[in-house]
């Protein structure tokens, strides 16, 4: 072989261990958390699953799941374990009261707010820390019930500039339940997803809200916010649309895909 070609063939391989080396090593990682204090939806597993396999097969990001809030602190732990300073995005699929004190709460909010890190919840995430109002500030609304149950829901794409959603038909279906939301301002949040509400019975019991946001994105001092609501349904989690959609909202809120304003 004459020396350029060697010196091509060498520059590949260099190529090729750099881009394997990346996608085995990624820079950026994740705490998925998994904890509930209230209803344990089983779709849980699948959704913390989901978010591995992704991080997995981008090479984007390491994943370290947790069913505990331990990690949820900036304090130094034993037995060699990380902390919030470890991570660049904090996914929550949660519910109810987590025990977390006043240092590990103040950690998560400085994580997001002064470090300029990430945060993303599912489905339940606005179910959870009702006695704690600075983390409806954090996510953008809390739980307010779910008057039709699981069905088939139809959901419009209202930014379709957002990269997470662009993909998305302009109205799909998904059979899931859908989640009324009360504290949701279009003020701090941008509204990405939302039911239609045409498509419903807004006369049912329990119905308290004419709108119904599905899933949104936000700035929280320095970092990024996304939720999205879909994910009762185990299936919800297999459905390349969404999870594609997850992998975009990963990207953005981890500072890997264009800034959206």
């Amino acid at each position: 072989m004459k020396p350029d070609k060697l010196l091509i063939g060498g520059l590949w391989l260099l190529f090729f261990a750099w881009v394997v080396s990346a996608q085995t090593n990624p820079d950026k990682k994740v705490l998925a958390v998994g904890a509930s204090a209230g209803w344990q939806h089983e779709s849980i597993s699948e959704a913390l699953t989901t978010v591995l396999q992704i991080g997995r097969e981008t090479g984007l990001w390491e994943t370290v799941i947790r069913t505990d809030t331990q990690l949820l602190t900036k304090r130094s732990l034993t037995h060699n374990a990380r902390n919030l300073d470890d991570f660049d995005a904090v996914f929550f699929f949660t519910s109810g009261e987590l025990p977390l004190d006043s240092e590990q709460k103040q950690a998560l909010l400085s994580f997001v707010r002064s470090d300029g890190k990430g945060f993303l919840g599912a489905h339940s995430a606005t179910d959870t820390f009702y006695e704690w109002p600075e983390f409806e500030e954090l996510l953008g609304g809390y739980f307010d019930g779910h008057p039709w149950n699981r069905f088939d829901a139809a959901i419009v794409v209202e930014d379709s500039d957002f990269p997470a959603v662009r993909h998305l038909s302009p109205r799909f279906q998904v059979f899931d339940e859908i989640y009324q939301i009360r504290g949701f301002s279009l003020e701090r949040s941008r509204l990405l997803l939302s039911l239609d509400t045409s498509a419903v019975d807004m006369n049912r019991a329990g119905v308290k809200h004419q709108q119904i946001p599905v899933a949104w994105y936000h700035h929280y001092g320095r970092g990024r916010v996304f939720y999205c609501g879909l994910g009762h349904e185990q299936a919800v989690w297999q459905r390349p649309d969404i999870r594609k959609m997850w992998l975009e909202a990963f990207r953005w809120t981890l500072g890997l895909a264009d800034q959206a304003h």
